[in-house]
């Protein structure tokens, strides 16, 4: 074997490695962005899933749930109330109209059975779905803005999948998944 074929078989063997490394570089990028996708759709999910409880207390108390051992009892053992209103218009001898609002209670549902599966378990509200043993951090307070009464909420995702969401991101969107906020009167989440 001459010099030329040596340094051909061995340029080629070198090539094919440089190029499973460049496969296998942008390969793990995207998987890994497939894995952080798929992790995030869970938690969006379950971040969901605490706001409509939270709403569902908020609408039965007047406040939203303080406590992880207040939320979970309210979804385990809660009702949710099932009223119809009805609207009635007076004409005014004068044109104006009137309306008059009649609310009835029709029915009483369970908050469990209204908001979840009947196999969700209401203890694994606060738990991170890709993280055993984190949870979702969980501010709730009323408070008088303007002198009026608010109630503000914030659930935050306490150990983010994805490292590169930060709280001190200049990007809304790019900080730990969220919906509520300490200083706003919202429960819109930040993932969208």
């Amino acid at each position: 074997m001459n010099l030329t074929k040596i340094l051909t078989v061995v340029f080629f063997v070198v090539a094919i490695g440089v190029g499973y490394l460049l496969y296998d570089g942008v390969n793990t990028t995207i998987e890994e962005a497939k894995e952080i996708e798929r992790v995030e759709k869970r938690v969006i999910a379950k971040l969901e899933k605490i706001r409509s409880a939270q709403e569902a207390h908020l609408a039965t108390y007047g406040d939203y749930a303080d406590t992880w051992e207040k939320l979970i009892a309210y979804v385990d053992t809660g009702k949710i109330y099932l009223i119809t209103r009805t609207e009635e218009i007076i004409m005014k001898d004068y044109g104006a109209e009137e309306s008059v609002f009649t609310y009835d209670t029709v029915g009483v549902k369970n908050v469990k059975d209204s908001l979840f599966s009947s196999s969700f378990d209401p203890r694994t509200l606060p738990e991170l779905p890709h993280a055993p043993g984190k949870y979702f951090s969980l501010y709730a307070k009323d408070s008088v803005r303007s002198g009026v009464a608010v109630d503000y909420i914030e659930v935050v995702d306490t150990y983010p999948f994805d490292r590169t969401r930060t709280e001190d991101h200049d990007i809304e969107q790019r900080r730990p998944l969220r919906f509520g906020s300490r200083t706003d009167i919202t429960t819109a989440g930040n993932w969208r």
